[in-house]
């Protein structure tokens, strides 16, 4: 890792685990360090969005010592000024873990209120039981795009790979796949994700799509980043009148993380898919 600003990250490094409840623990990462990449350092963001997260590994003391448990879901605005590094948050969690809290409700409260301090913005944080429904599994809505037939050589974004279909007809679709792939910038670790493009204009080139989504294999950033990359790529390849770009990265150390990324202004994240 040659970045200075992630220097001091708890990824890749030896690790004490705490089980009393710590929001020091917490690292963010200014959005900046990527943004400035895609040329977005100190402009209007061209899209609006959200960062939901899902922790599987919650668990604290009741009054009585009884230990609770529940699935988390955290909603952070893509304009947050920073994220929240992945390792520094399930440490953050795992310090719930031998604390007690008076109520469920207190247990929300204080994640609410740790998150929206590290993150510069408010954190939305919904828990659910173990066998809410809210956790079922969905098949992804659209058209799959990994049937397709093509040769892929390039394993580095390459937005030059990104067409339009000849004959510019205009069309209104949603298409997907599971082929995503990204690095870790800091441990070098694989991140894979379902990737979902939802846009309403002229018809992106379905093969050349599949093989731009394929070059991000050996590519090294945090998912937001990643996906706010494929949207500003896919932006620049033409005006569509409506763009959304969202990825759902499967579980790691109880945590995944799904970036989504619009045109429209409407936070609809797609249901949770069989990898998570």
């Amino acid at each position: 890792m040659n970045r200075e600003d992630w220097q001091n990250l708890p990824l890749g490094q030896e690790t004490r685990y705490e089980s009393s409840y710590n929001p020091k623990l917490l690292h963010p990462i200014p959005r900046s360090v990527s943004r400035a990449q895609l040329g977005l350092e100190g402009q209007v963001l061209p899209f609006t969005g959200a960062d939901e997260w899902w922790g599987f590994e919650l668990s604290w003391l009741n009054p009585k010592g009884v230990p609770q448990v529940a699935v988390a879901r955290f909603r952070f605005a893509a304009s947050s000024p920073a994220m929240i590094e992945s390792k520094s948050f399930k440490l953050y969690l795992n310090s719930f873990n031998q604390s007690e809290f008076p109520s469920r409700e207190a247990v929300q409260a204080t994640l609410e209120k740790d998150l929206s301090a590290a993150a510069g913005s408010d954190v939305a944080v919904t828990l659910f039981d173990v066998e809410d429904t809210a956790l079922d599994v969905h098949k992804p809505v659209g058209f799959c795009l990994d049937g397709l037939d093509i040769e892929a050589r390039t394993y580095q974004p390459d937005a030059a790979l990104l067409k339009l279909e000849e004959g510019g007809k205009a069309v209104e679709e949603v298409l997907y796949s599971h082929l995503l792939r990204s690095n870790c910038p800091v441990t070098g670790q694989p991140d894979w994700a379902t990737v979902t493009i939802e846009y309403r204009g002229p018809a992106l080139d379905r093969a050349a799509l599949l093989a731009y989504i394929i070059s991000f294999r050996e590519h090294q950033d945090f998912h937001e980043h990643c996906v706010e990359r494929i949207y500003c790529d896919l932006q620049n390849l033409a005006e569509f009148e409506t763009l959304t770009v969202c990825a759902r990265y499967t579980r790691r150390g109880g945590l995944d993380i799904n970036p989504l990324r619009t045109s429209t202004g409407e936070i609809a994240f797609p249901g949770r898919f069989a990898r998570q």
